[in-house]
């Protein structure tokens, strides 16, 4: 007689007892184990619970070199009861190579819309449109800010040794004119991060690199541009504290006034749109940069910010429209609303930041305040 086994029996494990001793045993200089759970938890994960004898921020690389080893990618975060928990998640993460040919692709097509944008700009016969040398001011001078922002993502990712893509420029269609010639560039991570520091790092180059360049090509551009006659039609760029107070530095009076206002050249144009982008990347929410640092600062709190986030650029739209005639955030709050839930969240959810990147999360926030520009745009007329 065959006896039959219990409907009750537990299913053995899915993850070898062998992988799940050595990774113990590997890590035991530096994380005490005090417990250990198999398949939680999900089916082939491992659940290491205790406490660290090591630095976390000094020993993940070397824990996360003994988990790779036996096929696991470690995750760390602490539990509600106060206690560490390092899960093994089963996974090697093995990004595979871009292909530069679509990024160079994409460089080139940018180059050109913005040319063709830049010349549109301030043309005075249809010929003069479509001389797309006549761009090369404004074309210049918005891609040195772009690809300084995008730059500066890709170079703190790959000192904090994470696997990035090249950085991804997008054009507006030509024949399509528009303001800017551009929708901005973007970099893709090809893997997570390793902790709050590095994603921090990572988050807030892009944005300072970009201000590096933004700021004189602003101030050179204004200080080369002329004021004339306020126009009763047409497009009026919005004010943001910094781009206010950086007219007054250099024409001595505050501007648009009731009579008068600065015709931006294309330099200055450039200089006005690299705020503007640096702005909307600092807004503290979901995968944008500014995302990125208050999750740093932060972690899961900084999720609470999500609906007063949206909650303002309602009540900004909603006062630009029935003062302007023009709801400027409608587009924006729909993107946010869909895509601006998540965060990413780094392998290392434990170990918090220095002090000096503290100072400069909130001196990054100070900035984002700054250039933020409450009605970017509005028609005249």
């Amino acid at each position: 007689m065959q006896q039959q086994p219990s409907p009750y029996t537990a299913p053995p494990p899915v993850v070898s007892l062998e992988k799940v001793e050595k990774m113990r045993r590997g890590m035991a200089h530096l994380f005490s184990v005090g417990d250990t759970t198999l398949d939680e938890p999900h089916s082939g994960f491992v659940r290491y619970r205790g406490r660290f004898l090591v630095d976390s921020a000094d020993c993940f690389d070397e824990i996360r070199e003994i988990f790779e080893a036996q096929g696991f990618t470690p995750t760390v975060r602490e539990e509600e009861n106060g206690r560490i928990a390092i899960v093994a998640i089963p996974q090697v993460f093995n990004p595979s190579a871009s292909d530069w040919r679509i990024n160079l692709a994409l460089f080139v097509a940018t180059v050109l819309a913005t040319l063709l944008t830049g010349s549109f700009y301030n043309a005075e016969t249809v010929e003069q449109a479509f001389q797309i040398w006549r761009g090369w001011p404004f074309s210049l001078s918005i891609m040195l800010i772009l690809g300084a922002h995008e730059l500066g993502h890709y170079f703190a990712a790959r000192y904090h040794k994470v696997a990035v893509s090249l950085p991804y420029f997008i054009p507006l269609p030509v024949p399509v004119i528009s303001l800017f010639g551009t929708l901005g560039a973007f970099i893709r991570m090809k893997e997570p991060v390793k902790n709050k520091r590095a994603l921090f790092d990572i988050g807030v180059a892009g944005p300072l690199a970009g201000l590096v360049f933004a700021v004189p090509i602003l101030i050179y551009g204004l200080a080369t541009s002329e004021i004339g006659p306020m126009s009763s039609t047409g497009l009026l760029e919005g004010n943001s504290l910094f781009y206010y107070l950086s007219k007054f530095a250099v024409f001595g009076q505050f501007l648009p006034s009731e009579t008068s206002d600065v015709y931006l050249n294309q330099v200055a144009w450039a200089g006005w749109v690299g705020l503007l982008v640096t702005s909307l990347n600092l807004m503290p929410v979901g995968q944008l940069d500014g995302g990125h640092i208050m999750f740093s600062l932060f972690g899961r709190r900084a999720g609470q910010l999500f609906m007063p986030i949206i909650v303002i650029l309602v009540a900004l739209s909603i006062a630009s429209y029935l003062i302007y005639g023009t709801a400027t955030w409608t587009l924006w709050i729909v993107l946010l609303y869909f895509f601006g839930r998540t965060y990413a969240e780094p392998l290392d959810d434990v170990t918090e930041l220095d002090p000096r990147r503290r100072w400069l999360g909130i001196a990054t926030m100070i900035i984002f305040v700054l250039i933020f520009m409450p009605v970017p745009l509005r028609i005249l007329g």
